[in-house]
Protein backbone atom coordinates (compact mmCIF):
# COMPACT_ATOMS: atom_id res chain seq x y z
CA UNK A 1 0.00 0.00 0.00
CA UNK A 2 1.21 3.47 -0.86
CA UNK A 3 2.90 5.47 1.90
CA UNK A 4 1.09 8.72 2.72
CA UNK A 5 3.44 11.65 3.33
CA UNK A 6 1.86 15.06 3.90
CA UNK A 7 4.12 18.05 3.33
CA UNK A 8 4.64 21.08 5.51
CA UNK A 9 6.49 23.84 3.67
CA UNK A 10 7.98 26.57 5.85
CA UNK A 11 8.59 30.26 5.17
CA UNK A 12 9.20 32.63 8.09
CA UNK A 13 8.30 29.82 10.47
CA UNK A 14 4.81 29.47 8.97
CA UNK A 15 3.10 26.67 7.05
CA UNK A 16 2.71 27.81 3.43
CA UNK A 17 2.24 26.44 -0.07
CA UNK A 18 3.60 27.69 -3.37
CA UNK A 19 2.51 27.08 -6.96
CA UNK A 20 5.22 25.73 -9.28
CA UNK A 21 7.87 26.84 -6.80
CA UNK A 22 7.01 30.53 -7.22
CA UNK A 23 7.72 32.28 -3.91
CA UNK A 24 5.48 35.18 -4.95
CA UNK A 25 2.54 32.75 -4.99
CA UNK A 26 2.89 31.83 -1.32
CA UNK A 27 -0.25 31.26 0.68
CA UNK A 28 -0.09 30.93 4.46
CA UNK A 29 -2.25 28.08 5.78
CA UNK A 30 -1.22 28.09 9.41
CA UNK A 31 1.00 30.29 11.56
CA UNK A 32 1.99 27.27 13.65
CA UNK A 33 3.50 24.27 11.80
CA UNK A 34 3.61 22.24 15.02
CA UNK A 35 -0.16 22.53 15.28
CA UNK A 36 -0.47 21.13 11.76
CA UNK A 37 1.94 18.30 12.53
CA UNK A 38 0.00 17.35 15.67
CA UNK A 39 -3.25 17.33 13.69
CA UNK A 40 -1.68 15.00 11.12
CA UNK A 41 -0.34 12.69 13.80
CA UNK A 42 -3.75 12.57 15.52
CA UNK A 43 -5.25 11.60 12.16
CA UNK A 44 -3.00 8.56 11.85
CA UNK A 45 -0.22 9.98 9.68
CA UNK A 46 3.18 8.49 10.47
CA UNK A 47 5.59 10.34 8.16
CA UNK A 48 6.05 14.01 7.35
CA UNK A 49 7.91 15.77 4.54
CA UNK A 50 9.15 19.06 6.02
CA UNK A 51 10.58 21.60 3.57
CA UNK A 52 12.60 24.64 4.56
CA UNK A 53 11.72 27.02 1.72
CA UNK A 54 13.74 29.81 3.32
CA UNK A 55 16.67 27.42 3.32
CA UNK A 56 16.16 26.50 -0.32
CA UNK A 57 16.23 30.20 -1.26
CA UNK A 58 19.21 31.11 0.91
CA UNK A 59 21.29 27.94 0.29
CA UNK A 60 21.65 26.95 3.94
CA UNK A 61 19.39 25.51 6.61
CA UNK A 62 17.16 28.15 8.24
CA UNK A 63 14.05 26.71 9.88
CA UNK A 64 15.72 24.06 12.04
CA UNK A 65 13.85 25.25 15.13
CA UNK A 66 10.55 24.25 13.49
CA UNK A 67 12.10 20.86 12.75
CA UNK A 68 13.18 20.50 16.37
CA UNK A 69 9.72 21.36 17.68
CA UNK A 70 7.97 18.83 15.47
CA UNK A 71 10.56 16.10 16.05
CA UNK A 72 10.46 16.41 19.84
CA UNK A 73 6.73 16.95 20.30
CA UNK A 74 5.37 14.36 17.85
CA UNK A 75 6.30 10.79 16.94
CA UNK A 76 6.22 11.54 13.22
CA UNK A 77 9.08 10.27 11.09
CA UNK A 78 10.37 13.52 9.59
CA UNK A 79 12.23 13.74 6.34
CA UNK A 80 13.66 17.21 5.96
CA UNK A 81 14.81 19.14 2.92
CA UNK A 82 15.55 22.62 1.67
CA UNK A 83 18.90 24.38 1.75
CA UNK A 84 21.02 21.40 2.77
CA UNK A 85 24.33 22.14 1.08
CA UNK A 86 27.12 21.40 3.56
CA UNK A 87 28.12 18.86 6.16
CA UNK A 88 27.22 21.45 8.80
CA UNK A 89 23.69 21.80 7.39
CA UNK A 90 23.27 18.05 7.56
CA UNK A 91 24.59 17.90 11.12
CA UNK A 92 22.11 20.58 12.20
CA UNK A 93 19.22 18.74 10.51
CA UNK A 94 19.98 15.42 12.16
CA UNK A 95 20.73 16.97 15.56
CA UNK A 96 17.36 18.72 15.47
CA UNK A 97 15.45 15.52 14.86
CA UNK A 98 15.34 14.74 11.15
CA UNK A 99 15.33 10.99 10.64
CA UNK A 100 15.92 11.34 6.92
CA UNK A 101 17.02 14.23 4.72
CA UNK A 102 16.30 15.02 1.09
CA UNK A 103 19.02 16.44 -1.13
CA UNK A 104 18.31 17.78 -4.58
CA UNK A 105 20.42 20.77 -5.58
CA UNK A 106 23.42 19.47 -3.64
CA UNK A 107 23.26 16.19 -5.55
CA UNK A 108 23.55 18.18 -8.79
CA UNK A 109 26.03 20.88 -7.82
CA UNK A 110 28.16 19.03 -5.26
CA UNK A 111 27.94 15.35 -6.16
CA UNK A 112 31.03 14.48 -4.12
CA UNK A 113 29.39 15.93 -1.00
CA UNK A 114 26.14 14.07 -1.60
CA UNK A 115 27.99 10.82 -2.27
CA UNK A 116 29.89 11.26 1.00
CA UNK A 117 26.61 11.72 2.88
CA UNK A 118 25.34 8.39 1.51
CA UNK A 119 28.48 6.63 2.75
CA UNK A 120 28.61 8.44 6.10
CA UNK A 121 24.96 8.28 7.15
CA UNK A 122 23.69 5.33 5.13
CA UNK A 123 21.46 5.28 2.08
CA UNK A 124 18.40 4.65 4.27
CA UNK A 125 18.73 8.18 5.73
CA UNK A 126 19.50 10.05 2.51
CA UNK A 127 16.73 10.63 -0.03
CA UNK A 128 17.41 11.86 -3.54
CA UNK A 129 15.26 14.80 -4.59
CA UNK A 130 14.73 14.63 -8.34
CA UNK A 131 12.76 17.75 -9.26
CA UNK A 132 12.11 17.78 -12.97
CA UNK A 133 10.65 19.87 -15.74
CA UNK A 134 10.24 18.05 -19.06
CA UNK A 135 12.51 15.27 -17.69
CA UNK A 136 15.30 17.75 -16.94
CA UNK A 137 16.50 18.30 -13.38
CA UNK A 138 15.88 21.71 -11.80
CA UNK A 139 17.76 23.07 -8.79
CA UNK A 140 17.98 25.97 -6.31
CA UNK A 141 14.34 26.02 -5.32
CA UNK A 142 13.48 25.39 -9.00
CA UNK A 143 14.97 28.70 -10.03
CA UNK A 144 17.55 27.02 -12.26
CA UNK A 145 17.25 24.33 -14.92
CA UNK A 146 20.13 21.94 -15.50
CA UNK A 147 21.07 19.89 -18.54
CA UNK A 148 20.78 16.68 -16.52
CA UNK A 149 18.39 14.01 -17.72
CA UNK A 150 16.07 12.76 -14.96
CA UNK A 151 16.65 9.07 -15.67
CA UNK A 152 20.42 9.36 -15.88
CA UNK A 153 20.50 11.44 -12.71
CA UNK A 154 18.53 8.86 -10.74
CA UNK A 155 20.51 5.95 -12.20
CA UNK A 156 23.79 7.47 -11.07
CA UNK A 157 22.74 7.71 -7.44
CA UNK A 158 20.96 4.38 -7.52
CA UNK A 159 24.37 2.89 -8.40
CA UNK A 160 25.70 4.53 -5.22
CA UNK A 161 23.07 2.92 -3.02
CA UNK A 162 20.18 5.39 -2.97
CA UNK A 163 16.85 3.59 -2.53
CA UNK A 164 14.29 6.39 -2.07
CA UNK A 165 13.69 9.07 -4.70
CA UNK A 166 11.21 11.93 -4.42
CA UNK A 167 10.30 13.00 -7.94
CA UNK A 168 8.42 16.27 -8.33
CA UNK A 169 6.99 17.33 -11.66
CA UNK A 170 7.47 21.07 -11.24
CA UNK A 171 4.81 22.02 -13.77
CA UNK A 172 2.21 20.29 -11.61
CA UNK A 173 3.34 21.29 -8.13
CA UNK A 174 0.66 23.22 -6.26
CA UNK A 175 -1.58 23.31 -9.34
CA UNK A 176 -4.08 20.61 -8.24
CA UNK A 177 -4.16 19.24 -11.79
CA UNK A 178 -3.22 15.64 -11.07
CA UNK A 179 0.15 13.90 -10.69
CA UNK A 180 2.53 12.92 -13.49
CA UNK A 181 1.31 9.33 -13.75
CA UNK A 182 2.87 8.64 -17.15
CA UNK A 183 6.25 9.85 -15.94
CA UNK A 184 6.10 7.71 -12.81
CA UNK A 185 5.05 4.63 -14.79
CA UNK A 186 8.00 5.22 -17.11
CA UNK A 187 10.40 5.55 -14.16
CA UNK A 188 9.14 2.33 -12.59
CA UNK A 189 9.31 0.46 -15.89
CA UNK A 190 12.93 1.60 -16.13
CA UNK A 191 13.71 0.66 -12.50
CA UNK A 192 11.06 -1.61 -10.93
CA UNK A 193 12.87 -1.81 -7.57
CA UNK A 194 12.92 1.95 -7.03
CA UNK A 195 11.12 3.28 -3.94
CA UNK A 196 9.52 6.12 -5.86
CA UNK A 197 7.76 8.90 -3.99
CA UNK A 198 5.49 11.02 -6.19
CA UNK A 199 5.17 14.74 -5.50
CA UNK A 200 3.22 17.49 -7.18
CA UNK A 201 -0.27 17.87 -8.61
CA UNK A 202 -2.29 15.67 -6.25
CA UNK A 203 -5.79 17.13 -6.39
CA UNK A 204 -7.87 14.57 -4.51
CA UNK A 205 -8.06 11.09 -3.05
CA UNK A 206 -8.58 9.50 -6.48
CA UNK A 207 -5.12 10.68 -7.53
CA UNK A 208 -3.61 8.81 -4.59
CA UNK A 209 -5.43 5.62 -5.52
CA UNK A 210 -4.24 5.96 -9.12
CA UNK A 211 -0.65 6.35 -7.95
CA UNK A 212 -1.06 3.28 -5.76
CA UNK A 213 -2.39 1.28 -8.71
CA UNK A 214 0.60 2.43 -10.79
CA UNK A 215 2.96 0.92 -8.23
CA UNK A 216 4.26 4.19 -6.78
CA UNK A 217 5.66 3.55 -3.29
CA UNK A 218 4.78 6.86 -1.64
CA UNK A 219 3.03 10.15 -2.27
CA UNK A 220 3.69 13.65 -0.96
CA UNK A 221 0.72 16.00 -0.91
CA UNK A 222 0.00 19.34 0.67
CA UNK A 223 -2.22 21.84 -1.05
CA UNK A 224 -5.07 19.36 -1.60
CA UNK A 225 -5.06 18.64 2.12
CA UNK A 226 -4.95 22.30 3.17
CA UNK A 227 -7.66 23.24 0.67
CA UNK A 228 -9.97 20.49 1.96
CA UNK A 229 -9.92 18.39 -1.21
CA UNK A 230 -8.41 15.55 0.83
CA UNK A 231 -9.34 14.94 4.46
CA UNK A 232 -7.78 12.68 7.04
CA UNK A 233 -11.02 10.69 7.12
CA UNK A 234 -10.64 10.02 3.38
CA UNK A 235 -7.14 8.72 4.01
CA UNK A 236 -8.20 6.37 6.80
CA UNK A 237 -8.69 3.25 4.58
CA UNK A 238 -5.19 3.67 3.20
CA UNK A 239 -3.70 4.30 6.64
CA UNK A 240 -5.41 1.24 8.08
CA UNK A 241 -4.52 -1.08 5.19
Amino acid sequence: MIELIPAIDIIDGKCVRLSQGDYASRKVYNENPLEVACMLEDGGIRRLHLVDLDGAASHHIVNYKVLEQIATRTSLVVDFGGGLKTDEDLRIAFENGAQMVTGGSVAVKSPDVFARWIVTYGAERIILGADAKDKRIAVSGWKEDSALNLFEFVDEYRSQGITQVICTDIRRDGMLQGPALDLYREMLAHDPELYLIASGGVSGIDDIYRLDEAGVSGVIFGKALYEGRITLDMLRPLLDA
